[in-house]
Order: C-alpha cells, then structure tokens, then sequence
C-alpha cells in the first residue's frame, strides 16, 4: 500500500491488489515507528494520520523475575515523533487507501486474489487473480510481491528461501485494561515463561511466548490452566481473563525467519515479509516492510516513468536493503537464542541480561535499542515528488 502510494503520487500507474474485502485482519502487528511517522511527516500526512485512534508509547519496560528494567526511551530520538504509535494495523491501511485513492493512477482492487503470475518472452508481465466478477489478469511492466512470508508471488516465481529457524512461537489474545493500568509495552520473564502486553486503549494486546511446536502440550493443560497462567503474568484478577472462553480466543503465530537469496526475477521484486519473513521480536516487520517500499519507490520511479525496470535496478532495490535486513534478523535470532530458548526451557533463575542491566543503570545507553527499534538500522526517506 506505501509502495503503490509512493509510486502514484509520482504519477506511475499503479495496481494494488488486495484479497480480502476490507483490513480488519486481529493480531496484525501494530507499531507505527517513529522511521515510519517521520516518512509520513515528509508526505505531509501525518497530522492526519495521528488523528485515527493509536496510543503513544516513549518507554518500553520488562520485568525478569521481581527485577524491573526499562529497555528503550525514544524521548531522544533524531525524528519528528520520539514514540512509538501503536495504532490498528486496518486503521493506517484504511488510511494509506484513501490517500491513493485521491491520486488518479492509483488503484485499488478488493476482493481480489493473486494465485498465479503471467508470463510473456522470458520474464514476469503481470498477475492472474480471481474478483467479484471472476478471473483477471493484470499486465505491468513490474510486479512487486509484498504478500507476506507465505507469499503466492515468491513461489509461483520460485525464488530460493534461506530458513534461518525460530525457537519460539506465539499466543496472541487480548485482556482488558483498566484506567488505572500503567501506559507502556510491558514484558514479564519467569522461568518458562516470556509474557508481552501492548496497551490498545481499552484493552492489552497480549503475546504469550511459547517454545516452537509448544501448543498442542499447552491446550492439552486445558483453557482454565492457560487462562491462570495468563492472570498471573499480566497480574490481572480471575474476571478480566474471564473473555478467554475458548481456544477461539487464542490466535497462534508460527514464527519464522527467513531471506530470499535473490528478490527478484525479470519483472518481478518482492519486499517486506515476503522477501524476508522477520520474528515478532522488537515488533520490526511493519519497519521493515514500509523502508523497503519507501527504498523501491525512490530507485524505481524514474525507470517506471520510461516503461521498462532491468534486473540491475531491480538488484539496486535489495542492495539498498540487504545489510538492514540482514542485522535486524541476526539480532533477533541472538534473542532468540541466547534469551528467550533458555527462559522457554526453565533453565536457571531469571536475571536480565548484563546489557539491559547496564541500560538500566546508565539511562543514555536505552538510546541505543530506542534507536534499533525505532528507526533500524537504514531508514529511509522520501526521495521522489
């Protein structure tokens, strides 16, 4: 959606394709980080955008074991906006959707799904989907897969995938919250167990962190069990988990960790999770995602404008976002590793790692994972009018 903003705002014609009928998908990721917020400041759209319902967060904080650390403070950051925006994920959609809708070369299909490419002299020359009204095929001189890590365009394309594993998966659920609740991301380590809560207003976006495979062992305990276990990490009585009735009530992320070799084929280039499924972790993949498309935008728009990309502009795009990609995932898979397999596995007291002890000691050097997660480690910026 910001790609194909980007590009229609540019005067390219552009094509977004969407499946569903509208965005109102739970439990997508949420955070609008300030690299994202200062994209939209350039744009110019976002004082409009911070009126659609979000909570702004400047401190994230965990607790291992009874030891209180705060992680990050995006007080200090070098952006317009120094927080995170934790905002539905179907809100900025709806809200980039409206802007292209407003330029003429921007379309938008609902309701439409991609479940082939075509193909024309060697190279990829647009998509095949099924609408309302049945099969179409849409003819470009590029198509740009930014379908997700189970991506229809990357393996109709057949790009290679390097799997880089995760130990982890996660329970996502929602608890009430209270007036009176504090206002921050907010995480609990205990033996065995890693227990994330996201403040949404009137209710906390919950992350229950599991070992890779965990589940079935866990809805063998039975509902009641899990829904104790959540009460006592999210320090919530017994009626504010009471709306966890059923497994219906738990949505399971599988995570994943992954890279395409290559992003791209003749006419064709993948960004976000469907060249390089990011973990949970930090809650980056949005950033991710949104500096690849504003990255593509800025070098593709002047090709687009003469009607034809080469596969060295398109090579250009990945170069620009390989190292960013690459020590985004090699920090998360440390974490993984090195902090959440050993809590997930029981082993040993709880203590915070040496780092965050010495973060929380020295309040300057929380600048340097505000930094990480708030602006990554390439952000990008609009380039292109």
């Amino acid at each position: 959606m910001m790609l194909g903003f980007l590009l229609a705002r540019a005067g390219i014609d552009v094509v977004v394709v969407e499946k569903h009928a509208d965005f109102l998908r739970d439990f997508r990721g949420d955070t609008v980080h300030p690299s994202t917020l200062q994209v939209m400041y350039e744009l110019g759209l976002l004082d409009a955008l911070l009126k659609r319902p979000h909570q702004e967060v400047v401190q994230g904080a965990a607790e291992f074991g009874e030891t209180r650390i705060t992680l990050a403070d995006f007080l200090h950051l070098p952006t317009r906006c120094k927080f995170v925006a934790f905002m539905p994920q179907w809100e900025f959609l709806d809200f980039l959707a409206g802007q292209g809708r407003a330029l003429p070369s921007f379309h938008l299909l609902m309701e439409t799904e991609v479940h082939d490419l075509a193909r024309e002299d060697g190279r990829i020359a647009g998509v095949r989907a099924r609408g309302p009204q049945g099969d179409v095929e849409i003819r470009a001189p590029l198509t740009v897969g930014c379908d997700g890590r189970h991506s229809v365009v990357r393996q109709r394309a057949g790009l290679d995938i390097r799997e880089f594993g995760a130990p982890i998966d996660v329970l996502w659920l929602r608890i009430p919250r209270r007036e009176d609740d504090e206002h921050q991301v907010l995480g609990r380590v205990e033996p065995g167990r890693f227990f994330i809560m996201l403040d949404r207003g009137d209710y906390w976006q919950c992350a229950f962190v599991i070992p890779k495979g965990g589940f079935d062992a866990i809805r063998a305990r039975g509902i009641d069990a899990f829904r104790q276990d959540v009460a006592r990490l999210a320090r919530a009585e017994p009626e504010r988990v009471a709306g966890i009735a059923s497994w219906d009530d738990v949505k399971l992320l599988t995570v994943k960790v992954d890279r395409l070799s290559r992003w791209h084929a003749p006419g064709l280039l993948c960004i976000g999770d469907a060249a390089h499924a990011m973990s949970p972790i930090g809650g980056v993949g949005i950033n991710l995602a949104i500096q690849d498309a504003v990255a593509a935008a800025n070098i593709l728009a002047d090709p687009l404008r003469s009607g034809r990309v080469d596969q060295a502009t398109l090579h250009r795009v990945q170069q620009r976002r390989t190292f960013p990609t690459w020590a985004t995932q090699r920090m998360q898979i440390l974490i993984q590793n090195r902090l959440l397999a050993p809590v997930l596995a029981g082993r040993g007291p709880v203590r915070p790692p040496w780092l965050l002890s010495l973060a929380n000691r020295y309040p300057i050097l929380r600048q340097i994972p505000a930094r990480i997660i708030g602006l990554g480690f390439r952000p990008e910026h609009v380039a292109i009018r």
